[in-house]
């Protein structure tokens, strides 16, 4: 298919040009190595609590509102699966009993 101008569109391959984003050309620089030492990946005990406040930090908490309204999906389908599941044993039981009283 061409455009008005008698040109062939280019085609997208990707994700990236889909969205209209260019085309990463390859790279024949090699990345430095960094040099950490082996024996310690992370930044230590004492680094921890202050890296879990900051991720603390950029949670989206839920409001009242929403967890009201997650409390009440979470009740419902647990209500919906014990149904399903009693409703499966009463039959298994009762085809079981058909089976074995006669």
């Amino acid at each position: 298919m061409t455009n008005p101008q008698g040109q062939n569109p280019a085609q997208p391959t990707s994700k990236r040009q889909l969205g209209g984003a260019a085309p990463a050309a390859p790279s024949t620089e090699t990345a430095p190595v960094k040099t950490e030492p082996a024996d310690s990946p992370g930044g230590g005990v004492t680094a921890f609590p202050g890296e879990v406040v900051s991720e603390m930090r950029k949670v989206i908490w839920p409001t009242g509102r929403q967890m009201v309204n997650y409390t009440l999906i979470v009740f419902a389908f647990l209500i919906i699966l014990t149904a399903i599941v009693w409703s499966v044993d009463w039959v298994a039981r009762w085809g079981i009993e058909q089976v074995l009283v006669r």
